[in-house]
Parts: C-alpha cells; structure tokens; sequence
C-alpha cells in the first residue's frame, strides 16, 4: 500500500515536470491572436502575418523595431516600439553577471521561445552566439521580455511584448524556421559613430554596420557568419545559410554585384561623412578650447588689474600700510 501510494505520488510529480517543460501549457497568454489593428498595419505595407519578420534594436534610441517581408521578397518598417528598460551600457556583453545587454547578431528559432517565462513572455537570444563564443564571451537567459525589469536583457512592457510575441508565433506559423534580431548601440549613422569615436568598442561597432549597411541597401536581412573574429555578411540564399566561413579569406559582403555596389557606395560615402564630422568636431572642441582659454585670461586680467588699483588706493590714503618693516635681528641665546 505504501509502495502504491509512493508509485502514485512520482507519477504525478513527473506528470507536473512534463507539463512545465510542455510550450502548449499554461494560462494561454502565449495564444493571445494578433488585433485588428496590427493586422491592418501588416496588410497595409503589403504583408501578411505569416509571412517572415526581423527585429532591430537601438540601445540609446531605447527602441525596438519589427520589419515584415512583403510580397515582393523586400521588408518594411511594421512597428517601433519604445524599450521600457535595458541594462549596462553601450558595448557588447562580455561575461557571465555582468548586468551588460549584447550587441550583435541573434538567430530565433521556435526552441528559443519561452510563453512560461516569469517575465510574462520572453524570447532567448541565444547569447552565446558564434561571434560571442570566438571572443571567450560568457554568459545565459539573455532575453527579450516584459515585466519591465532588465539584469542583462530587453525588457519591454506586458502589452508590447504579448505583441511581439504573436508576431514571431505567426511567422513561425507560416514556416520561417527563425527570424534575426540585429542590436546596435545606436542607429549606425556617421554622425553617432563621430560622437562615440573615443570607445574602445569603435572597431566593433563598425563591423556591426556592414551588416546594417547591408540590410539599408538589400531590404533584406542578410546571413552571417564568423571569420577571423568577425562578423561577415552574405546574400541570403540555401547554400550561404548551411556554409562556414572558416579557414577562408574573409569578404566584407557577398551577394550579386547589385547589393555589393549598393553596400560599396554606402560604405565609401559613411566613411568620407564620418572623416568630415570628426573633423567638424575637432576643430568645434578646438575653438572651444581656445574660447575657454581667453575667458580665463580675460578673468586673470581683470583680477590682476583689480588688485593693482586696490594697491594705488591703498597707497594713497594708508601711505603707511606698504612701508617696508625693519629686518629682525637674530636670537640672542
């Protein structure tokens, strides 16, 4: 009888494990239908819910993107949602506990998906990515999420998420086997890379704007691998997304000549504007410095003619005051 009893008990503590583990389990939340009006913006830019999506993430700008792809193959812009919080600071994540979001590039399988999370819904970003894992970086659970509380993640508002959630569960729905998440320190403009010129993650944050140059150019997101530490960017087609880069010379972009020209030009004229506005802000810090050095000098006049006429005064009316006083004699002992 104990022994039956004993029997029971496991069968439903394992009966409980399995239905944890289970992504149909649960209050429902992650089956919420996409609204009317969502919908209407997804036909609106020419696409459908099923159809494959992609994320862009801004740190500084505290935004969250969801493009669509459209009939004609390209994606559009469907929504910007505003991050409710993040954690860290602009760079990428290095290690395990260090409170820092990633940067970088993500790939979203259906596995990565979590609609038990404890932050109402949530999705991995698989950090350690193949990038991360070349550079020793560390770390787990790096997730966008609601709840609104960030120790490594995206966290977004409950209603935003429950959003974006559906958005991915229909596009898995309609075959995309993942879709990309992209995330930047800020909108990768000659101008934000100008401001950010003295951190040490500049080379980094250049080659994470190959592949948004990429995207700019193609409307497309591209494949990415890892070569000799860095990201690298193809066209993408079957064979580039089942290929490895190693062992190979690295190219910045490969994919028909089209979106290579297009990615060459943009490349050159952000270089050239990024050369022009560091420039630009050199001489403005220089002439800025000079303008502060002229202030001070001007103060350290103004002080030294102030003293010299309370000095005359002080002659005039206390003739006495400036008399030299008699030396001292030594010590007698």
């Amino acid at each position: 009888m104990i022994r039956s009893a004993v029997t029971i008990a496991l069968t439903f503590v394992v009966a409980a494990v399995l239905a944890a583990c289970s992504p149909l389990e649960g209050d429902g939340r992650h089956l919420v239908p996409l609204s009317s009006a969502i919908k209407a913006r997804i036909a609106a830019i020419g696409s459908t819910p099923k159809a494959a999506m992609m994320v862009r993430i801004y740190k500084e700008e505290d935004t969250l993107e969801v493009w669509k792809q459209t009939a004609n193959g390209s994606y559009k812009l469907l929504k910007s949602y505003e991050i409710c919080t993040w954690s860290g600071e602009l760079g990428p994540k290095f290690a395990e506990g260090d409170r820092q979001a990633p940067e970088g590039f993500y790939t979203i399988t259906p596995g990565l998906m979590n609609p038990r999370s404890n932050y109402h819904l949530a999705f991995n970003l698989g950090f350690p990515n193949k990038f991360d894992r070349a550079h020793g970086r560390t770390g787990s659970h790096l997730m966008v999420h609601g709840a609104c509380s960030s120790a490594g993640c995206y966290a977004m508002e409950d209603d935003q998420i429950s959003e974006i959630y559906a958005l991915a569960r229909e596009a898995f729905a309609g075959g995309n086997r993942s879709f990309e998440v992209q995330i930047f320190p800020f909108r990768m403009t000659p101008q934000n890379l100008a401001r950010h010129q003295s951190s040490p993650h500049i080379e980094f944050w250049k080659n994470l704007k190959e592949g948004y140059d990429y995207f700019e150019v193609a409307n497309h997101p591209p494949t990415w691998d890892v070569c000799e530490g860095r990201y690298v960017f193809r066209q993408p087609t079957a064979a580039n997304a089942t290929s490895s880069m190693a062992g190979t010379t690295c190219q910045a972009v490969q994919a028909d000549s089209s979106i290579v020209s297009a990615f060459m030009a943009k490349q050159a004229s952000d270089a050239e504007a990024l050369r022009l506005e560091i420039s630009r802000r050199s001489d403005t810090e220089a002439a800025s410095i000079a303008a502060e050095q002229r202030r001070v000098a001007a103060q350290e006049a103004a002080a030294a003619r102030g003293e010299a006429i309370s000095g005359f005064f002080t002659n005039i009316f206390n003739p006495g005051a400036t008399a030299q006083a008699p030396a001292a004699t030594p010590d007698e002992g």
